[in-house]
């Protein structure tokens, strides 16, 4: 397959063709006009082609509104920044002289969508070079069939978000504004409270007989709680919650409502809402475990209370899909645990390991394996894991192993080869064991304290960012098969409108929704293949065609 090395250079693109066979064929670069790029693009999109380029914020947006898509690329960016944390990964093989600016490169997130942006430290950095570097670590690496599954997933996963930005998901303002107005009143000028809002703060100042009370500072609240006598000390609904006082209940509607307010109010619908489409920046890997984060309007958010407004276009429908216990699942698979794989057969994980016979209840079940897995390894939580550990010794092994690397200082791994980072901390210096004396400052209980938090950290992150990685081989499988099904321009075709974790929206015309949802099945299968081959652990997904995302349930 061709892989074609797109830079810039001054007001040119530069593209520089490169074959894995050093093969002939046309010259090795061309250089191109910003205008004239896109319809390059798309000429060399009739063959297979592999586009290598420093960042995928930086070049498919530009292409999208050009109404150019691409099937494979290369994400240095993202890459880069996989192989220099991957313990897999010769970092002597990784450095060059600009190295520290690809350290240091961030996406692009601004909705503007320019090739050419003035000042961009990205085109002080050479691609070729970085490419090389980055081709020559992955030949050299112990588990080198993992790593490049990852770097290619996560490069495709960058795709997608470009897509997903372009695309926006549908939402009608005339619906959110109703929602707003039933639920907070009329919209109120700048600065004054709507009807609903001011009303609940009433009850509130007069349940607490402080008529100058302002709801929304905490402390003048919390002042105005101890005054009226409540044994209180924070006002989070939590302890609120916990307190028999007429203020509670119009307190925490107030919270409630001012919330939504500030968070999905008037001012939201006006700065994210355009053209009926509401778009945010999707940003792979954009948490350390590699989980996805965003930027703008709070995408990996938005409340039930709001999401009637997604509404699909006349004529098409969501299908809205999310997997079943995706961690839970994730972990039997990576430990190749047969008995927690069986217990995984079932719809309900937890439920199959009642059945299993390995503790009594589903709340048990439930509980212990949340325990393993995120170290709540006390209480109740504590008392289940002895039993899960006799029924699923590799499962809660992984887990266990990985908590003991931790509290050592060192780095761990996803299945992929994703790393964890270093511990921070003087106790971090050096690999020692709990209740070990060495050579720091503070007491030794607060040195402890710290490694078993930094073990919790790490129990989860080699479950969590494995669950990522699966979660970004079905992006990769999905768009490509959502693709497929239909015809025209990518506005006409079945696309992905939403992620979040192990949840996927495809926004698609209405007569081809049952096929996409057998597609979206399909693409988890073969995620769970990619990742664990023939290993037998199912992911069970809960798929809704509906018309509007709330209705998904």
């Amino acid at each position: 397959m061709e892989r074609i090395v797109l830079r810039r250079r001054g007001d040119l693109v530069e593209a520089r063709r490169c074959r894995d066979d050093d093969g002939g064929g046309a010259p090795a670069v061309t250089r191109l006009t910003a205008d004239d790029l896109p319809g390059w693009v798309r000429e060399r999109e009739r063959t297979p082609v592999r586009w290598v380029w420093d960042d995928t914020t930086r070049w498919y947006p530009a292409l999208l509104d050009a109404g150019v898509r691409v099937e494979r690329c290369t994400d240095l960016r993202l890459g880069h920044a996989v192989l220099r944390r991957s313990p897999s990964a010769d970092q002597r093989l990784l450095a060059g002289e600009d190295t520290p600016g690809w350290d240091a490169l961030a996406p692009v997130t601004t909705t503007e969508h320019a090739l050419f942006p003035l000042a961009d430290p990205a085109d002080r950095l050479d691609p070729v070079a970085e490419h090389d570097r980055q081709q020559t670590t992955l030949a050299a690496a112990a588990q080198r069939a993992r790593l490049a599954l990852l770097l290619a997933a996560e490069s495709s996963g960058a795709l997608v978000a470009a897509e997903m930005t372009h695309a926006g998901m549908p939402w009608r303002a005339d619906v959110h504004e109703r929602l707003l107005t039933d639920a907070l009143g009329p919209r109120p000028p700048a600065g004054v409270r709507p009807p609903v809002l001011e009303r609940l703060a009433g009850e509130v100042r007069a349940a607490l007989r402080a008529p100058a009370l302002n709801p929304d500072s905490p402390g003048d609240l919390l002042r105005a709680l101890r005054a009226a006598g409540l044994p209180v000390d924070d006002t989070r609904q939590w302890t609120l919650e916990q307190v028999d006082h007429p203020a509670v209940a119009p307190l925490l509607e107030y919270k409630r409502l001012a919330r939504l307010l500030a968070a999905h109010g008037w001012s939201w619908l006006e700065t994210w809402v355009r053209g009926g489409r509401f778009r945010s920046a999707f940003l792979p890997g954009g948490v350390v475990t590699g989980r996805w984060s965003a930027q703008g309007g709070g995408a990996l958010s938005v409340p039930a209370q709001v999401r009637p407004a997604a509404v699909a276009d006349d004529g098409w429908a969501f299908v809205v899909a999310d997997v079943a216990q995706l961690e839970p699942r994730v972990l039997a698979g990576m430990s190749g645990d047969a008995a927690m794989a069986q217990a995984a057969r079932s719809t309900d994980l937890y439920q199959g390991m009642v059945a299993d016979g390995a503790v009594a209840t589903r709340a048990e079940a439930k509980l212990g394996v949340l325990g393993a897995m995120y170290g709540a390894t006390r209480g109740e939580s504590g008392r289940m894991l002895p039993r899960l550990a006799r029924r699923y010794p590799r499962a809660i092994g992984l887990v266990e192993d990985a908590a003991r690397a931790g509290e050592r200082g060192e780095v761990v791994a996803t299945l992929l080869g994703r790393g964890s980072p270093p511990p921070t901390g003087a106790w971090a210096e050096r690999a020692v064991g709990l209740g070990e004396a060495p050579d720091e400052e503070g007491p030794r209980e607060d040195r402890d304290r710290a490694r078993r938090a930094w073990g919790r950290f790490t129990r989860n992150f080699v479950v969590q960012g494995t669950g990522a990685e699966w979660a970004l081989c079905w992006l990769a499988d999905l768009r490509n098969r959502l693709w497929r099904l239909g015809s025209g321009p990518p506005a006409q075709r079945p696309h992905l409108v939403f992620f979040l974790h192990d949840e996927v929206v495809v926004h698609t015309p209405g007569h081809l929704a049952d096929e996409v949802a057998g597609e979206v099945r399909a693409a988890a299968v073969t995620a769970g293949r990619l990742l664990f081959g023939g290993f037998p652990v199912d992911f069970p997904l809960d798929v809704a065609v509906v018309r509007s995302w709330a209705d998904a349930g």
